[in-house]
């Protein structure tokens, strides 16, 4: 039996390429690239000048950011630094809100105690 033959024939690309012909247009040419109509420089700086503007908005979102971060870090700050008197007062705060809870469970045991008494 005798080998089977898988030789392929070599097929240069640029002599298919040739033979193909030229490629047919897709999209417009350098020249016409070259020669297509453009703004004049003063145009160009109108544009520029509505761009700046039209920035404004963004500008000023970002100025806000940063302020409220200034803001942010100050108190962040004031934290750190001076730590001492924010402990005071929320232990200040604490004791306030455990006064008015203990004041709440009494209502509620006075209450509750009248109804047993009752029954």
């Amino acid at each position: 039996m005798g080998k089977r033959d898988n030789r392929v024939a070599y097929l240069n690309p640029i002599a298919a390429a040739r033979a193909r012909g030229p490629a047919p247009n897709s999209g417009p040419t350098i020249q016409d690239y070259l020669s297509r109509p453009r703004p004049s420089w003063e145009e160009v700086k109108e544009q520029l000048e509505k761009k700046k503007k039209g920035s404004r908005a963004l500008a000023d979102f970002e100025d806000r950011m940063n302020e409220r971060w200034k803001k942010e870090l100050e108190k962040n700050r004031e934290k750190v630094l001076g730590g001492g008197e924010k402990k005071e007062k929320d232990k200040e705060k604490k004791e306030k809100k455990k006064k008015k809870l203990d004041g709440d469970k009494d209502k509620v045991f006075k209450t509750h105690f009248i109804l047993e008494i009752h029954i």
